[in-house]
């Protein structure tokens, strides 16, 4: 699924399944984040591409709330 965000005020198109941005959703809810200030903030620590990176975020978040540590 594509969706458009904004990241820093620059608009992009980021393609993640639906799970994806259901989760995204809900970690920007979370933390009382726009959906663009979180890919913002994940944008800017990133070190692959942003849907990877997005995935991974997703996934050590939920890996961080089942108490698994990440590597």
């Amino acid at each position: 699924m594509k969706r458009s965000v904004r990241i820093a005020g620059h608009p992009t198109s980021i393609s993640l399944e639906p799970e994806f941005w259901a989760e995204i959703t809900r970690i920007a809810g979370e933390r009382g984040l726009s959906i663009n200030a979180l890919v913002t903030e994940i944008d800017a620590r990133r070190t692959a591409n942003l849907s990877s990176a997005l995935r991974v975020f997703v996934l050590n978040d939920l890996r961080a709330g089942r108490g698994v540590t990440t590597t």
